[in-house]
């Protein structure tokens, strides 16, 4: 199947509702795979030809295709888009829908007013204002629509007006600027002598680059060992080739640190994929990687979805980070959806990590994977000592805030290392993965608690703005300090990093400090301004949460002081140890970078638990090794298939019988089991409420076929969803 002659009828994949293909009669010649516009209930929609027609209807109710572009989606793709549709469940539209992800992507730029901002103004700077500029800064300064700045920054568009109006935002050009041309010329400056381990490992990965086919390896190294370095060298061996490159990282881990590493290997800044950028240059940018003239992009999850030409690498860093998993529109797994494309379209892939994925180790373990490991770190620096305080031995003392005496958390050893590390002239870094300042509002006498209304989930108190907040839907209220039951005094218990930031202002009031989370890092230029002032020695003493965990480099920073390393030993699933592993390895990766030797220090109440005495030991193979084997007698992933099928509903009432519906159907299964239906551990968000099946089989069980049939069996009522999770990592 190949080129289809005018007037036949062919099955259009359209790329924005869950459909499987609806049938158009062509009005010009096109092969199959080639981007067109059709209209669905009236409405102008892209898709692509997908196959010869199927729907037998009668020739006069067969609408023409709308226009044929001159653009196409390769054999390799379509295959790609049938296989991640078989494995997560989710719809051949929905999938497309991931790739044609620009409204605007074949049409021309649309007349709007654009906007600059006036960096000379001398209007008060509030947060919004705040977030507003790092929204320009973020996309070069340039100028911007009205959606695009309070999509990327995050603000009303009262707001908006506001700025317009005051002159802080200046009115400028109509028309989006279109960089039609927009690439960069890439060289190798050659400033870079790889190591010995590297050079080995680069060696390999570009001896398969050049014998070309399907390979995974694993670039497995400490923090530090220089990892970035080899698949910058991979990246250029494949650019060179002619081949398009896709470098993939978390979100938090593009920082400007590594665009100043990429652009002084390659003589040029990365072209850059990611949420916050503009609708003009998201155009651009797609419709560059479509035509073959962007062949080189780093870029979170999504950047696997841009309409690759000739794709001849892909590089996931940090593989093992679980932002790889997206669960808002489909639930799918970028770093498995990648290998999946790799080995349709015949190309390498690396996947790079300190602390790899469990999956991952035991595709090494069974051959399918290449380990390459980097040994040392890069320069010479040195391991980090690591150890942990028995919080039982060294209870945290009180300090006192306004004359009044208040729980502490920080342990003497600790605070004696903190005052240690400050009279030396480094820097020190609190970990604590719980933002805000207390997550429990009680009341002391009834046992009130502050929750959210609309999700079954305590409120955290916050006390930078004043408010209590839900860490589910958002919503915020005002912190009564009366319980509204019975009106005795409402206290705050637990610790969160703001109750930390506290305890070090009163502990040691010189020090300068600075608070690192998502409430406060609300841009990447916001957690630039930050990493400014650490590398210049503005702060002393950084509290943060996993934002600081991964991709920064402070030479200068000695002392990791872990607040509450028990925090994730005890979750609910069983990948919770592998999790906390993870994270805590890779805080503790953060101290000693530079010429100065770094030490961690981790408070607990449980020292010789398997995961912290593995850290201390920096053991990852012992212990992935015992935490496997408890998989394998469990039969769990990587040695047995999970699916979460989530039901939600509106009603309460509607949701239960429909699950009892789907309960009464379920198939019996050999060698399988379905488990379920029970109430969601969070019953309630953003006020739908949430019912869990899990479907368990072996390793090599095909359980999706059986979960389509089952599925398809029960009629499904207006309000309720259903949400397919294959192999979830989110049990919530």
């Amino acid at each position: 199947m190949g080129m289809f002659n005018s007037g036949t009828i062919v099955k259009v994949l359209i790329s924005n509702i869950p459909n499987s293909g609806y049938d158009y009669r062509l009005t010009a010649p096109a092969d199959i795979g080639t981007f067109v516009s059709v209209r669905v209930m009236n409405r102008p929609c892209v898709g692509i030809i997908w196959g010869l027609g199927d729907s037998n209807l009668p020739s006069e109710k067969i609408r023409d295709v709308s226009e044929i572009y001159n653009a196409k989606l390769n054999v390799s793709d379509m295959q790609w888009i049938k296989k991640m549709s078989e494995w997560t469940l989710i719809p051949l539209g929905m999938i497309l829908r991931l790739i044609v992800n620009v409204s605007d992507a074949f049409s021309a730029p649309r007349m709007e007013q654009m906007y600059a901002f006036n960096f000379e103004s001398d209007v008060r700077m509030t947060d919004n204002r705040i977030a507003v500029m790092d929204a320009f800064s973020s996309n070069d300064n340039e100028p911007m629509t009205v959606s695009d700045i309070q999509n990327i920054a995050r603000v009303s568009s009262a707001v908006v007006r506001t700025m317009i109006k005051n002159g802080t935002l200046l009115p400028t050009s109509m028309r989006e600027r279109s960089h039609e041309d927009f690439c960069y010329d890439y060289k190798d400056s050659g400033n870079v002598i790889l190591n010995n381990d590297q050079q080995i490992a680069a060696n390999q990965i570009g001896d398969a680059i050049s014998n070309g086919g399907f390979s995974v390896h694993l670039l497995d190294g400490i923090t530090g060992s220089g990892k970035t370095q080899v698949y910058f060298d991979s990246a250029w061996r494949a650019y060179q080739n002619g081949r398009s490159v896709l470098l993939m990282m978390p979100e938090i881990a593009l920082t400007a640190q590594f665009m100043s590493r990429f652009a002084k290997r390659f003589g040029a800044p990365p072209v850059i994929w990611h949420s916050n950028l503009t609708a003009a240059r998201r155009r651009e940018i797609w419709r560059g990687v479509l035509k073959g003239k962007i062949r080189l992009v780093v870029g979170t999850r999504s950047a696997l979805f841009l309409p690759w030409m000739d794709l001849g690498l892909i590089v996931i860093d940090e593989e093992h980070d679980s932002s790889y998993k997206q669960e808002d529109m489909g639930n799918y797994h970028a770093r498995d959806m990648a290998i999946l494309r790799a080995k349709i379209a015949g190309f390498p892939i690396v996947l790079a990590s300190a602390t790899p994925a469990a999956e991952t180790l035991e595709n090494v373990s069974s051959g399918k994977y290449t380990r390459l490991r980097l040994n040392s770190r890069f320069g010479g620096a040195q391991l980090p000592q690591i150890n942990t305080i028995d919080l039982r031995e060294n209870r945290p003392e009180t300090y006192t805030v306004n004359e009044t005496e208040q729980t502490g958390f920080l342990s003497a050893p600790l605070c004696d290392a903190i005052d240690e590390t400050l009279r030396s002239g480094h820097q020190a870094m609190l970990f604590i993965n719980r933002r805000g300042f207390a997550p429990i509002v009680q009341c002391k006498k009834c046992g009130w608690t502050a929750t959210c209304p609309d999700c079954s989930v305590g409120m955290t108190y916050h006390k930078r703005v004043g408010k209590l907040l839900c860490h589910m839907c958002g919503r915020t209220a005002p912190l009564n300090k009366a319980c509204p039951d019975c009106g005795a005094d409402v206290s705050m218990r637990g610790v969160g990093l703001e109750k930390i930031q506290e305890e070090v202002n009163a502990r040691f009031p010189a020090a300068r400090t600075a608070l690192v989370s998502s409430d406060v890092i609300t841009s990447r230029q916001s957690l630039e301004r930050l990493v400014d002032k650490m590398e210049s020695g503005e702060i002393d003493i950084v509290i943060g949460t996993q934002i600081l965990a991964k991709g920064h480099h402070f030479p200068n920073l000695t002392l990791v002081g872990v607040v509450d390393a028990d925090m994730g030993l005890f979750g609910t699933d069983f990948r919770a140890a592998e999790h906390t592993f993870q994270q805590l390895f890779q805080v503790a990766g953060r101290a000693g970078r530079g010429e100065h030797p770094g030490r961690v220090l981790m408070q607990t109440y449980q020292p010789e638990h398997p995961v912290l005495t593995a850290i201390c030991n920096c053991d990852r193979d012992t212990f992935m090794a015992t935490d496997m084997a408890g998989r394998r007698m469990a039969q769990m992933p990587p040695y047995g298939q999970l699916i979460a099928i989530i039901v939600e509903g509106e009603k309460e009432t509607v949701l239960q019988r429909f699950c009892a519906d789907l309960s009464s159907c379920a198939p019996i299964l050999n060698g399988a089991k379905i488990m379920g239906p029970i109430t969601a551990q969070i019953y309630q968000i953003r006020n739908w409420y949430r019912m869990r099946f899990l479907i368990a089989g072996g390793a090599t069980a095909n359980l999706q076929p059986i979960v389509s049939h089952w599925l398809g069996k029960v009629k499904m009522p207006a309000n309720i969803r259903i949400k397919i999770d294959v192999n979830p990592i989110n049990f919530m």
